[in-house]
């Protein structure tokens, strides 16, 4: 990353230097000795997947924030419970929010009566008022400890075409990774696997990234992100702040929050070719207004915007100068940064970039670019198709960030609002005045669900101070306060 001009020294200090600070910034190693193959849309995923299940001798590790009770994840389970019934561990994890309304218990009875081990990740708990807002989105398998992916595809038939119905499958990406970084990929496992009821008893095979042996040449991070502890969006930050050439990004909801919004305006004004691929149309019909609302600051810096004409553009991608690129789970929005359970992988070659780059200029071929248009309004430069809705809870909480981002900035005045924010600004105008009315008028009706709220988190606090007081002294409070274990339904308290 040094300039031209400079010696061998000072280049190689340089590189040094940007390798430490991607390293601590992700909290995650750079892993030598890998191969990583890109794998596109559900075609490409799921038989890749299903091969390498099929080819299980000892272990299986599935997790998904979404695995559908429709012909897609019944396939999916039918294969892992032909593995448990061959001998196989097979663990898998699914949200309980990706759940709700898609699946139920009744899914995962074949493979439990196999033998293998299901566990429901974080439902509704008494004791934990706003405990269900963190979520699993990790989607990852990995089979032997020789091969895993990682991506951003669910499981389920939105995922794939259907043409009878005139149906395109959701445009998303994933990869197949070998090598000593697939320890790392079972470990983000193992992690989410204890959140979900307990530890693990013994690795499914006991192998590191430092004893694995290496199956290619290529070197990756494998970022596996917890609640509140913000790696990705330090890491994203850093690579907008780095880039010197080109930062192309792809997301399926990404929700503008200042800080990121100047980091990749800062690189647009000097020079670095910064383009976003965001949906044209969502799943949730509330989140694209509310995203459009930050498009007129990226744009007005040069940051290059673009809306996917297909059915829906659900992949988190990120290349930068074609030689660093990340594919994984986790969108560019507060949400995933810093609410949920994510899984990525940060590949650093130029044979992978140059890869992601011409699927990206690919992707760009099925797009409409926005523009500024006179008296500064966006506007697309053609019209865009409309979106099946279905899919993850979680976008939903991303359109909220974005409204609350703008009715924020309006109330405390700290960036320049635009025409295409008006809408939005109004709605929660009118929305806000609704409930002041209704609290004047009949304050009942706002005091008493804030009275039952209030008490129902004082009674889980006051359970949760019992608990810790209870447990034995060699006990540690953070396990003392470890979930029982659970392979509870969708709404089953644990």
């Amino acid at each position: 990353m040094a300039p031209p001009s400079a010696s061998p020294h000072a280049s190689s200090r340089v590189r040094a230097l940007a390798e430490q600070a991607l390293s601590r910034a992700a909290g995650a190693p750079l892993i030598g000795g890998n191969s990583v193959c890109v794998l596109k849309d559900a075609g490409e995923n799921y038989p890749a997947w299903l091969a390498a299940i099929g080819g299980a001798r000892y272990s299986i590790l599935f997790e998904n924030y979404i695995v559908a009770d429709d012909a897609a994840g019944r396939r999916f389970v039918a294969a892992l419970a032909e593995k448990a019934r061959a001998g196989v561990r097979v663990c898998a994890l699914y949200d309980w929010m990706g759940a709700l309304g898609a699946a139920s218990r009744r899914l995962w009875e074949p493979l439990r009566s196999a033998g293998g081990e299901v566990r429901c990740f974080n439902p509704p708990r008494l004791d934990s008022p706003l405990g269900w807002l963190s979520r699993d989105h990790r989607k990852m398998i990995a089979v032997d400890g020789e091969v895993g992916f990682v991506t951003g595809l669910c499981v389920s038939r939105k995922w794939m075409s259907d043409p009878v119905r005139g149906r395109d499958a959701w445009r998303d990406t994933g990869i197949e990774l070998r090598g000593p970084a697939v320890a790392e990929v079972e470990r983000a496992f193992s992690e989410t696997w204890s959140a979900a009821g307990g530890p693990m008893p013994t690795p499914p095979l006991p192998r590191s990234s430092a004893t694995a042996p290496p199956a290619g040449d290529m070197a990756v991070r494998v970022l596996a992100a917890e609640p509140n502890v913000a790696a990705l969006y330090r890491l994203d930050q850093l690579i907008a702040v780095m880039a010197r050439r080109t930062l192309w990004l792809s997301d399926a909801y990404f929700v503008g929050v200042a800080a990121y919004v100047q980091a990749l305006r800062a690189a647009a004004r000097d020079g670095v070719d910064v383009r976003l691929l965001v949906p044209g149309g969502s799943d949730i019909p509330m989140v694209p207004p509310l995203s459009r609302a930050g498009y007129r600051p990226l744009l007005e810096a040069g940051v290059r915007v673009f809306e996917w004409n297909g059915s829906m553009m659900h992949a988190k991608t990120a290349v930068a100068d074609g030689r660093w690129a990340r594919v994984g789970s986790t969108n560019l929005n507060l949400a995933s940064w810093l609410g949920n359970y994510e899984l990525d992988v940060v590949v650093e070659d130029e044979r992978f970039g140059a890869t992601m780059e011409r699927m990206f200029e690919d992707d760009l071929g099925r797009a409409t670019e926005i523009v500024l248009a006179s008296r500064r309004r966006v506007r697309a430069t053609a019209p865009r198709p409309a979106v099946r809705r279905g899919g993850s809870a979680s976008r939903a909480a991303a359109g909220a960030m974005r409204l609350g981002n703008s009715v924020t900035a309006a109330i405390t005045n700290r960036r320049v609002l635009g025409p295409a924010e008006a809408g939005t600004i109004a709605k929660m105008g009118l929305v806000l005045l609704a409930l002041a009315t209704v609290a004047v008028w009949w304050p009942l009706v706002v005091a008493l669900p804030l009275a039952v709220f209030g008490t129902w988190v004082a009674l889980a606090l006051l359970a949760r101070a019992w608990r810790l007081r209870r447990a034995s002294p060699a006990q540690s409070p953070e396990e003392a306060a470890q979930p029982a274990p659970d392979s509870g339904e969708p709404g089953e308290s644990r």
